[in-house]
This record gives C-alpha cells, sequence and structure tokens, in this order.
C-alpha cells in the first residue's frame, strides 16, 4: 500500500482534484447605451470607465456611411460604469484619435497614458489602399497630454499597408502586445500574433501563436486576464457557430488547449471582445445575436464562479533493477521540484511504480528513486501542456551499490592541471555517501590519477590533492574520515596508451584525470546494511 509521507503536498493534491477545469457561470446583460447600429469592442480605461467603438457623433461627417453596411463610421468613446453594469456619461475621445473613418479596437496601459487601437490606413490625411485597392486596417498608439487629450498619434512599424493589423492587447506588466493580422504565413483568414514592447518603445518581430490557437478560420480579439489567460474568438474551434469566445492559459513556451466559455457568453452568432475585471469577477462582451437591440451590441456579465484553467498532467515513475530489468519493490520515489525541495514522496507497491497526479502543466520537475542494495538515480522532467495529455511516463533504473570490490558508481572525473570537485562530480560522490550512510561497517579508498603531461612528481603531488579533496567532500557530508582513505597515483595507472610523448586528443587525456573507488575493509566486508526504523 501506497504511503503519503509529505502532508503538505498531499493537501495541494486534494484541492486540485477537486478544482476542475470550467468554462465559469455568467449573467449577462444588454446595455441601454447600444444603438441600432454597431457598438462593441470595450476595453478598461481604469476600474470604472471602458472605451468602446459607436457610429460616430461627429457632425462634421455624421451623414457620411460606410458603404460595407450602410452604417455611420466608428468612433471612439469612454463611459462610466454602474453599480448595475450598465454605461453611462457617453464621452468622445478627445484628440487626434478619431477621423472620418473607422476607430475601434483599443488597449489602454497600466498607468492610463499610452493607448493602442485600431484604424483605417488614413494617417497624415492620405488614405493608403493596397495593391488591389483596398484599404486596410491598422495599429496606431497615441499618448494623453496634460490637457487629457489623445496626441502624438504614430503608427506602428509593423503594420504594412498590403493587410490589415488590429484588435490589440496588452499583457499586465505592458511588456507583450498581442493582435490580429491576415498577414502572409499564419494559419488562416485571420491570426493572432505577439510582439514584445522594449523599454525604449520598441518593437522585436511580430510572432504568430501557433497552431494550438490559430485555425484556418478567424481568430480575433485577444484579451489577457489574470494568471496570463487569454480570451479571444474564433470561428475555426469546435463551437456554437460563427464567432465563439474561448480562454486559454498562456505559458513561457506554450499554451494550454483552448476553452470554450459556453452559454449564454457564446450563442449562435457573433461573439466577442471579451474583457474581465478579475478582481470584481465582472466584464463585457460584444454580440449580434437576434434579441439584442442593434447590429453589434455590448453586453455585462457577472462571473459567479469565474473561469477556471487548471491544466494538469500525470507523471508515472517506474523503478527498475538496472542489472535484471526488474520492478523495484518498495522503492521511495520523490517528486522534487527544480530546486530540489521534495513535493511528494511515496512508498512503491510491488510493480516499483507510483503516479503523482495532476502535476502543473509546462513545468519542470525532479523524479528521484532509492531502494536498499540500489544507488539512487534521478531524472529532470518537464511536463506537457495539455489538459488532456496522458500521464508523462518516466524510467527510473536503479543500479546496484557494488560491482567487484568496488562501489558502483560512475569514475569522477577532475579539469586539467585541477583538483576541485566538479558538479558532475559532485553528484557521483552522493552516491558514495549514500552507500557509506547505509553501511556503517564499509570503510573505501580512492585513489585518484592524473594524465601523463607535465612532470612525474608533479602530477604525484596533484593526484595526492585530487585524492584529499574528494575526501574532503565525504567527510563534509558527515562521514567519519577514519572511515575513508585516499591515496594519489599520479600518471603511474593510464587507462589508455596516453604516455609521455604520445600525442592524444583532450578527450583522451580526460580519461585519466579520475578518482576511482574500492572498498578497503582489510579482512572483507560482509553487507549488512542499517536496519531500517
Amino acid at each position: 500500500m501506497m504511503k503519503k509521507i509529505t502532508l503538505l503536498f498531499f493537501m495541494f493534491s486534494l484541492f486540485f482534484a477537486s478544482a476542475q477545469t470550467t468554462p465559469g457561470v455568467y449573467t449577462i446583460k444588454n446595455l441601454d447605451i447600444n444603438t441600432k447600429e454597431s457598438d462593441f469592442g470595450t476595453t478598461f480605461l481604469g476600474k470604472d470607465r471602458v472605451i468602446f467603438a459607436a457610429p460616430t457623433n461627429n457632425t462634421m461627417i455624421v451623414k457620411k456611411t460606410w458603404k460595407e453596411n450602410g452604417q455611420q463610421f466608428l468612433d471612439l468613446y469612454t463611459g462610466l460604469i454602474t453599480n448595475d453594469r450598465e454605461l453611462i456619461e457617453k464621452k468622445r475621445m478627445p484628440g487626434d484619435v478619431n477621423t472620418k473613418y473607422h476607430e475601434a479596437g483599443v488597449a489602454v496601459t497600466k498607468d492610463l497614458k499610452t493607448i493602442y487601437y485600431t484604424a483605417n490606413n488614413f494617417y497624415e490625411k492620405k488614405f493608403l489602399t493596397d495593391s488591389s485597392g483596398v484599404n486596410n486596417l491598422q495599429m496606431f498608439r497615441a499618448s494623453l497630454d496634460v490637457e487629457g487629450k489623445w496626441t502624438e498619434k504614430e503608427k506602428l512599424p509593423f503594420n504594412n499597408v498590403e493587410y490589415s493589423i488590429g484588435h490589440p492587447a496588452l499583457n499586465h506588466e505592458d511588456t507583450k502586445l498581442y493582435f490580429v493580422s491576415d498577414m502572409p504565413g499564419g494559419f488562416g483568414q485571420t491570426d493572432i500574433y505577439v510582439v514584445d514592447i522594449n523599454e525604449d518603445g520598441s518593437f522585436s518581430e511580430p510572432r504568430n501563436l501557433g497552431a494550438r490557437i490559430n485555425t484556418e478560420g478567424r481568430e480575433m480579439f485577444p484579451y489577457i486576464g489574470k494568471d496570463n489567460i487569454l480570451y479571444f474568438s474564433s470561428d475555426g474551434h469546435d463551437g456554437f457557430g460563427k464567432l465563439d469566445i474561448f480562454a486559454t492559459k498562456i505559458f513561457d513556451r506554450t499554451v494550454s488547449v483552448p476553452l470554450s466559455l459556453e452559454a449564454p457568453v457564446n450563442s449562435v452568432e457573433d461573439d466577442f471582445a471579451f474583457i474581465i475585471d478579475d478582481e470584481r469577477d465582472r466584464g463585457f462582451f460584444s454580440s449580434n445575436r437576434d434579441e439584442g437591440k442593434g447590429d453589434d451590441d455590448i453586453y455585462s456579465f457577472l462571473a459567479d464562479p469565474g473561469l477556471h484553467i487548471h491544466c494538469g498532467q500525470d507523471i508515472t515513475v517506474n523503478v527498475k533493477s538496472e542489472d535484471s530489468g526488474e520492478p523495484v519493490a518498495g522503492a521511495i520515489i520523490e517528486l522534487r521540484d527544480e530546486s530540489g525541495t521534495v513535493i511528494e514522496a511515496v512508498t512503491a507497491g510491488d510493480d516499483g511504480s507510483y503516479t503523482f497526479s495532476s502535476t502543473l502543466c509546462d513545468m519542470p520537475y525532479v523524479v528521484f528513486a532509492a531502494n536498499k542494495g540500489f544507488l539512487n538515480a534521478e531524472k529532470a522532467v518537464r511536463t506537457l501542456n495539455d489538459i488532456d495529455q496522458p500521464a508523462l511516463v518516466v524510467d527510473l533504473n536503479l543500479p546496484a551499490q557494488f560491482v567487484s570490490n568496488r562501489v558502483n558508481i560512475n569514475t569522477i572525473y577532475f579539469d586539467f592541471d585541477k583538483f576541485n570537485i566538479r558538479k558532475d562530480a559532485a553528484k557521483e560522490l552522493d552516491k558514495v555517501v549514500q552507500v557509506m550512510n547505509e553501511y556503517p561497517e564499509l570503510m573505501i579508498e580512492a585513489g585518484s590519477h592524473t594524465d601523463s603531461r607535465g612532470k612525474d612528481k608533479y602530477n604525484m603531488r596533484l593526484s595526492e590533492k585530487r585524492a584529499k579533496s574528494t575526501v574532503d567532500y565525504i567527510v563534509s557530508k558527515g562521514i567519519d574520515p577514519s572511515r575513508i582513505r585516499y591515496q594519489g597515483y599520479g600518471e603511474t595507472q593510464l587507462v589508455n596508451a596516453c604516455s609521455n610523448k604520445v600525442k592524444c586528443t583532450e578527450k583522451e587525456h580526460q580519461l585519466n584525470r579520475r578518482t576511482e573507488f574500492k572498498i578497503a575493509n582489510e579482512s572483507g566486508f560482509e553487507l549488512v546494511p542499517t536496519p531500517q526504523e
């Protein structure tokens, strides 16, 4: 029977076992501020205001309409969020951002002094089209001046007249800018991309978020919530039809499988531009569903409970004898973090196996195994990032502790003309410490060697220093110094033909710069381990 011996991780596991990945439960509300035309695309301007796109009320151009849908051109507005989740105090954004063409889709920096937004390619009074005569969308950046106006409007450097770029979103640190584009080389009609924002305000080259998110269809309207959750709309992932809203967790190297937010957020029509205040569990999205007031409408929502994405993967560890290949029954198996701290420890059953349940996705771990009569073994692993991935299987083969009259560890090596203990050597010496702790009567000899380069007398002294540093390391781990002796052999016991005046490679010389261990009990040694408590 398996024994859990790390209480903290046991409680941690119970928590996550009860916390299934869920899209959340939402109560939605159509807003009074919606018009009969398109109102959509909110973004937070601080905690209590939003920016959104709505038909222009500019009296200079209000009679002009967009030929694609016969509606007025869109401008950017602000609104105050009320306690009952309505938007009031609708105001057209002051400054240079609004033109006589479309503006929509905004991202705001945390200091509320910079915005990124989408607009038609109309800049410095020039209406620019691509080679086929289409005016594409582009992204702009503007700053808030001392008078509260959005000025210093500038085009972003990765815009291109030949394709559209828009729908900006910022991560919580304002160091990454996500956006949508139909640039060449993507997976579908429109894909989501990201650029790094450098400290000087410049940008990296755009990177596609990959096939986990992007499909042959349209991926649009990204938004980054708490814990690096990316919300976006897609008609390429399985959903209700047309654009649906999905969520995925962004890791350092990849993303989790997208999760649909389900009804009532998603419908059979287009649902998009989802944003959420994670501290208050409220937010907004847009939809053109039939029960709306106009074309695209803004909806508010409350989430109770909210979305929960737990991306977990099992790790199955199989412990076997390196010599026989048979399972090591009763082996101690540990799951450790990257720093070596034990997260969970168990005793394996007769099959020498154990499965650590629901470890975090895309995380580094170390699995460790030990058993009487064997040297310890460990292996660094990294979990994958899919909610539905099968267990990660790790095989640990335990070597026998002794071969003939020697402790069965790998030979430790030294750098040229050095006698310090390298990191790779320290790991092997820890195995010697393990064996000596298990067998209190065991005495060993450490014999150290050099390569043939240098004078014979110098090499003898160097080998003695190597032997002493080896013993000093073992003694520093609590082993009685009377149980271990050392001997330097200089260059007298080469393992290959690399003697004086023989030309050899550095790799061949390295084989001679070594320390080896053998049992030193003069009357023989009986393998009687320390009794188990």
